[in-house]
């Protein structure tokens, strides 16, 4: 029997946080981690995008392979381009 890995899933919305710890089988991979976690019973509506995961804030494949103590986090879609709002600002400020 495989060993088991301690690892967390997260998600988290302005107005709901959700970390949840458990145990899976070494080998597990994210995107596994994030179906056994029962993450979907917290956000119903969530649709988990591969080019939005993540392990500690580095991105991450759906097929990544787990260590202990990973954090897996699903993140979600930015509301605003990040480069546009740095140019409105650098407007706003140059403004008398």
């Amino acid at each position: 029997m495989p060993a088991a890995l301690k690892i967390e899933v997260v998600h988290a919305r302005p107005d709901k946080q959700v970390l949840l710890s458990l145990e899976v089988p070494e080998g597990t991979t994210v995107i596994e981690a994030i179906d056994l976690s029962g993450i979907r019973d917290a956000f119903p509506d969530l649709a988990v995008d591969p080019a939005r995961l993540g392990i500690f804030s580095q991105k991450a494949a759906p097929t990544d392979v787990l260590r202990e103590g990973d954090r897996v986090e699903i993140y979600r879609p930015l509301i605003a381009d990040p480069k546009e709002s740095r140019r409105r600002r650098a407007a706003k400020a140059g403004e008398p």
